[in-house]
């Protein structure tokens, strides 16, 4: 058996196929919007079809989770998850499409609380921080996926071929590197609340994980309208805001298990929310391009170990239900990233864009003073 397919590389195959499949589908959203003829408040809604199925999967998935196998569950919803993805390019019409982004939004989701709680449990066994590194193999995935479809545009292809030969591909690739055997700790079918609702410390794990999230959120959609309105970067420029923000992310999350082994938990989300909160300050009273930019960097930096070390800490102590104490951290983080967008554009209007990302900030500092509850407590 080649080396690279171990658990390790097995879960890191996964966290990169998740994403890229995700990148695949953001990189071709300017087809639909053409196609469709989507005003942008359309396209918000369907987005929020996507949103809503990958929240109302959380529970089910962590669920099944426990009962299945978290290796089991994540290999079985690959091929669903790219089935989804190919369904989109043949919706005849908005509401189809709008139920297609929903079913391949719960797909999305699910696959993502399963394959967090395979990640925990390797991590748990091989006992080293890996979750950083499974994120950083995400976030590649992401770009990666979103880069196929700059040449799939640049080549003329249809969204549907599109999809359905570097969304197979890459299933497949993934589907070699994840062939190893592992088994996963099962909950009874009656253990644990039926909702995952996140309590007593996971709910502070949560409101972190959170904090962070709205930043990641608000980046996506606000970064290059920051350069560009408040400190007049021209459109191409502007783009740089979300790259730095990126890459600053990836490579922090590739050097995140060497971090966390030498501060802890606790102390690396301490100075992580340091970071972020410099960077949001920079930016708020950057007054040209390099210093939001550096602003931008040091936010992807600071964001970067949060949303892993909250899952990690949510499966620490979570017994055989991991999948449902990760759906419950997940389900406010990513609701977070739904938030985040709408709240900068509602402060905006209000205070003005520059003084609305102060609230990322504040968030921050939030992070830096709830940092010790993600010190699991096998380790504190």
């Amino acid at each position: 058996m080649p080396k690279l397919v171990t658990p390790v590389g097995a879960v890191c195959a996964m966290f990169a196929l998740n994403g890229g499949l995700f990148g695949v589908w953001a990189s071709r959203i300017p087809a639909f919007t053409a196609e469709f003829a989507l005003t942008p408040g359309t396209l918000g809604l369907l987005l929020l079809c996507l949103a809503g199925g990958a929240i109302l999967s959380f529970p089910v998935a962590g669920r099944l989770s426990d009962r299945m196998g978290a290796a089991a569950l994540t290999k079985g919803l690959a091929p669903l998850y790219v089935t989804a993805l190919c369904l989109l390019a043949v919706a005849p019409n908005v509401p189809l499409l709008a139920a297609a982004l929903a079913l391949y939004g719960a797909f999305y989701g699910a696959m993502d609380v399963a394959m967090n709680s395979w990640g925990a449990e390797v991590e748990q066994a091989r006992q080293r921080h890996l979750m950083s590194r499974f994120h950083a193999l995400y976030s590649l995935g992401a770009g990666l996926g979103a880069a196929t479809g700059y040449a799939a545009v640049s080549l003329g292809i249809a969204p549907g071929l599109h999809f359905l030969c570097v969304g197979g591909a890459a299933t497949a690739l993934a589907w070699v590197f994840a062939r190893v055997p592992w088994a996963s700790a099962r909950a009874a079918a009656d253990e644990g609340p039926r909702f995952a609702i996140p309590r007593g410390p996971l709910l502070i794990v949560g409101l972190v994980a959170l904090a962070a999230a709205v930043g990641e959120g608000a980046m996506a959609d606000w970064s290059a309208v920051f350069l560009a309105d408040v400190t007049g970067t021209s459109d191409a420029l502007a783009a740089l805001g979300y790259a730095c923000f990126s890459v600053a992310m990836v490579v922090t999350r590739l050097s995140g298990p060497a971090l966390i082994a030498t501060l802890g938990p606790a102390r690396t989300a301490q100075f992580s929310g340091g970071f972020a909160a410099a960077g949001a300050a920079l930016i708020v009273w950057s007054e040209g391009l390099p210093v939001a930019l550096l602003g931008f960097g040091l936010l992807g930096a600071g964001y970067a170990t949060i949303m892993p070390l909250a899952f990690s800490r949510a499966a620490a102590g979570a017994g055989r239900a991991q999948g449902r104490a990760i759906a419950s951290v997940a389900t406010l983080g990513y609701g977070g990233m739904l938030l985040g967008p709408p709240l900068i554009g509602a402060l905006a209007e209000l205070v003005g864009l520059r003084h609305a990302f102060l609230l990322l900030a504040g968030l921050s500092l939030l992070i830096v003073l709830l940092s010790g509850v993600l010190q699991p407590e096998r380790e504190g």
